[in-house]
C-alpha cells in the first residue's frame, strides 16, 4: 500500500470514528496500537528508510488525535443549554 493510500485510508477511518463515541474497548486498544507504534517507530529510527518513519509518526499522531478529539466531543454533547462555555481542563494529564 501506497503512502497517499494509507493516507487517504486513515483520514477515513479518522473521519468515521469522530462521528461516534470511543467504547471503552476501542480506546483501550487505540492506546495499545499506539504504544506498538511507538516501539516499532523507535526501531525503525535506526533502521529503515525515512518515509517509513515519517508514516509511523502520521499514524501516532492520528490516534493521539483521535483521542483527544473523542474527549472534546464528549464534552460538548455534555454541555447543558445556558452554560457559560466554560468546559474546564481539555487535557487529562495522564
Amino acid at each position: 500500500m501506497s503512502y497517499n493510500q494509507t493516507k487517504k485510508n486513515l483520514t477515513n477511518v479518522s473521519q468515521i470514528l469522530i462521528n461516534m463515541a470511543l467504547s471503552e474497548s476501542v480506546e483501550s486498544s487505540l492506546k495499545e496500537a499506539e504504544s506498538n507504534l511507538r516501539n516499532a517507530l523507535a526501531y525503525a529510527a535506526r533502521q529503515e528508510r525515512p518515509v517509513v518513519c515519517a508514516v509511523i509518526a502520521e499514524l501516532i499522531t492520528k490516534i493521539d488525535n483521535l483521542q483527544s478529539m473523542d474527549s472534546l466531543l464528549d464534552k460538548l454533547e455534555n454541555r447543558q443549554p445556558g452554560d457559560s462555555g466554560s468546559f474546564g481542563l481539555f487535557t487529562d494529564d495522564e
